[in-house]
């Protein structure tokens, strides 16, 4: 017998469909298995694509090539992974690999060298300019599978269906999303993030937390369970990131922020939610066009943007204010700002910005911001965000209000 609370037209809570088929190896010495999950998952010769010179540093790029040779697995490398990564690495990636046969690709690195390698993935197949996924002029039929080796934990790439590559010759930077793009396997070892700076720690938990948040702020009150597991990560992030920054070899800290980053960006937090994504988006105009670290610039967004739009939905931000901030219930809409200003607090506490002065060390100029408004918003033909929708105007009155 169906309970009266799920009875017929009053259920509100929306459909939807969960698919994370990454295999996932986690734990300390987890990139021992890359060689056995590269035979698994049906690479014969792949390219290892990794970032700059901590990958080298550190002696894991040596150590999983060595592990290849062992077990007799051609590769090739490529190099030069950089944040917010580049169109034109992917360009080359593309041409090595139809040059050399590759038909897996192991990324080596965070959210920009696992980002790259989808995006080379995508264009192996496609006989045209692998830009056009991004600017929604095709859809990829096919992709060469991609296994990764994580070594910083932000972007949740590794078991999330997106991407997201800048075009530098035209300063656009956009994302991708698709099936064909979630990596076959994900190798993550906490203790390769033990010497992380702590900037690049701090951005990273605020990277993982904005990605359940654009997914919590939602305007579906119906789904108690999911909201109830993004409201668990987000406190345990918190948590763990103070610890962290504290004590940078606290392995079980390290571990939450690493899982943590997977299970905010694979779907699970917005099951039966509608998603925002409107910091985001406005994020990625700051980052084209200043190529600051995406988590700094989600920090120096949040705030506004949240005092821009809490009135759309005060009971959202209550709850927030309540079960992730540990704010005392009181009047809503003075609840809800206390949690809006307990988050900012929190940024501070990490060392993260809370406007974009501070992000930037000067105040954005009006022709910046418009400019940024009239790239998010596609020439004013888009909005953006769902909690409340956004139009040109309003991305040019927030990114103003940033300012302070």
């Amino acid at each position: 017998m169906v309970p009266d609370h799920l009875d017929g037209a009053d259920v509100l809570v929306k459909d939807f469909i969960y698919y994370t088929p990454t295999e996932v190896v986690f734990g300390r010495s987890a990139e021992e298995h890359v060689a056995e999950l590269v035979r698994k998952h049906g690479g014969h010769k792949i390219l290892v694509h990794y970032g700059g010179g901590s990958a080298k540093r550190s002696g894991l790029l040596d150590k999983v090539c060595g592990q290849l040779s062992e077990a007799g697995i051609p590769f090739v490398t490529l190099g030069g992974v950089v944040p917010n990564p580049r169109l034109s690495l992917v360009h080359e990636g593309i041409e090595l690999c139809r040059r050399e046969g590759i038909d897996l690709i192991l990324a080596i690195g965070g959210g920009s060298a696992i980002d790259s390698s989808k995006a080379i993935a995508y264009g192996v197949p496609y006989p045209g300019d692998v830009w056009d996924f991004f600017c929604g002029e095709a859809k990829p039929a096919a992709a060469l599978p991609v296994g990764c080796v994580v070594t910083n934990p932000a972007s949740g790439s590794e078991m999330s269906d997106s991407c997201v590559i800048t075009n530098e010759e035209t300063m656009d930077k956009r994302g991708y999303s698709s099936p064909l793009g979630r990596c076959r396997f994900a190798v993550s070892n906490p203790e390769r993030t033990f010497t992380l700076p702590p900037y690049q720690t701090a951005a990273g938990v605020t990277d993982i937390m904005m990605h359940t948040m654009e997914r919590y702020f939602s305007n579906d009150m119906d789904m108690d369970l999911t909201e109830a597991l993004a409201e668990a990560l987000l406190r345990t992030l918190k948590a763990s990131a103070l610890r962290a920054l504290a004590n940078p070899e606290d392995y079980q800290a390290r571990t939450q922020i690493m899982w943590g980053g997977s299970l905010a960006h694979n779907g699970l937090t917005e099951c039966g939610m509608q998603r925002d994504w409107a910091c985001h988006k406005m994020e990625h105009e700051l980052s084209a066009m200043f190529d600051v670290t995406h988590g700094a610039g989600l920090s120096a967004l949040w705030p506004t943007w949240a005092r821009y739009v809490y009135k759309s939905n005060v009971d959202r931000f209550v709850r927030f204010a309540v079960r992730v901030m540990g704010i005392p219930a009181g009047a809503p809409e003075e609840t809800a700002l206390r949690g809006i200003e307990a988050m900012e607090q929190f940024y501070r506490e990490i060392g993260m910005p809370v406007n974009t002065t501070e992000l930037l060390g000067r105040p954005l100029t009006d022709s910046e911001i418009e400019e940024m408004a009239r790239r998010c918003s596609h020439d004013g033909s888009i909005t953006v965000g769902n909690l409340r929708v956004l139009t040109r105007q309003d991305m040019v009155q927030i990114y103003k209000n940033s300012r302070a």
